[in-house]
This record gives C-alpha cells, structure tokens and sequence, in this order.
C-alpha cells in the first residue's frame, strides 16, 4: 500500500519509533495544521499505532495547588 505523503525521515518509522514521535511526517507538504494532523492520524493508523489525542501531554492526576502554609499542612 502506497502512502501520499512524505514521511518526515524519508521512510516509514518502525512502530516503536512512531509511538513515541510527535511528528511522522514531513511538515513542510502542508499548508496549514488542520490537513496536518489528519494526514498524521492517517499515517498512524497505517502504521497501526494509536493516534494521538490533544491532552497527552498532560498529567492524568492533578497537582496539588498548595501542599503546605507556612509549614502547616492542608487538609
């Protein structure tokens, strides 16, 4: 199966490789974000790697605002 865009090395990444990638391909095909990211969903889902979601990046449990008032704890 042939793939319509360039991938950013020049060739498809190993699985491992593309979980771990932000970017799978080559950036400078698109003209805007949006036909990026679905071309980049699509690529995934080529690879069969799990696409993506906007809050990745972000931690599952929230932080604690404040642990400690001056030295006293809140509870």
């Amino acid at each position: 199966m042939d793939f319509k865009y360039r991938w950013k090395n020049g060739s498809p990444p190993t699985r491992d490789q593309a979980a771990v990638s932000d970017s799978l391909l080559d950036e400078s095909q698109f003209t805007n974000e949006k036909d990026r990211q679905m071309a980049e969903e699509m690529a995934r889902k080529q690879l069969d790697v799990p696409t993506r979601i906007p809050d990745e990046d972000r931690p599952v449990l929230p932080h604690a605002a404040i642990d400690s008032i001056e030295g006293e704890e809140i509870q």
